[in-house]
């Protein structure tokens, strides 16, 4: 058995997976694809049916992520089947969605559906978008693999999808110039700045979060 195991861990650790300096197009398809239906789900389903899909998402994914570490067999078969969307770092430690499940959890919890709604839009897209122009194009770096490049681009995502989804809802239509702005840089600072070693699938969500809920509050939309 021992024997088993040890060869198990072996054979992990010489597969070869994307590294986080690789643009890895499946995996930021698969997060975008993923995270995009979330926030269909959330926006498009009554509150308690997109809670409850959420919560089945957790309870689905969660416990799995914490078992394949103690159990080798299962560790290598979902390592194997994920190969695609996989990253090297992930093969011994919890992988990014369970971040950002815990993250948008959170957020569903404690903040209200328009900060959530576009929480999860900026996760979507502003954090695979920056990562990619980050890679291809970011030659100025400010915290270690951010760059200057990456930060602009998710500064422009998430100031146009606040835009768009302010529109779309006739929220704040008066000021949605300043307030879409303002959000593309809540976004980007969320997605740029690092907090200790905590992965950016959790703490993107909880920070744009944080900053969009204040931005909304002196904007008067939580008035009252």
């Amino acid at each position: 058995m021992t024997e088993y195991v040890i060869d198990t861990l072996d054979n992990l650790d010489n597969l070869e997976l994307k590294k986080r300096s690789d643009i890895h197009w499946a995996r930021k398809i698969w997060h975008m694809s993923g995270v995009f239906g979330m926030f269909l789900a959330y926006v498009l389903l009554p509150e308690t049916a997109s809670s409850i899909v959420l919560a089945l998402a957790v309870l689905l994914f969660l416990p799995v992520d914490f078992l394949r570490h103690r159990y080798p067999a299962l560790n290598d078969w979902l390592v194997h089947a994920f190969k695609p969307i996989m990253r090297t770092h992930e093969i011994h430690k919890i992988a990014g969605t369970t971040y950002l499940l815990a993250g948008v959890c959170l957020v569903v919890a404690f903040f209200p559906r328009p900060v959530v709604a576009l929480t999860l839009l900026f996760l979507a897209f502003a954090d695979p978008i920056a990562s990619f122009i980050g890679i291809k194009y970011g030659k100025d770096k400010i915290f270690g693999h951010k760059s200057i490049q990456g930060f602009m681009a998710a500064f422009v995502v998430c100031a146009v999808a606040t835009a768009i989804y302010l529109t779309y809802y006739n929220i704040m239509l008066d000021r949605v110039i300043v307030v879409s702005l303002l959000a593309g840089l809540i976004g980007a600072l969320a997605e740029l700045v690092p907090i200790g070693k905590i992965d950016d699938n959790f703490t993107l969500p909880v920070l744009s979060s944080i900053g969009l809920y204040a931005l909304f509050y002196v904007f008067g939309l939580f008035a009252g």
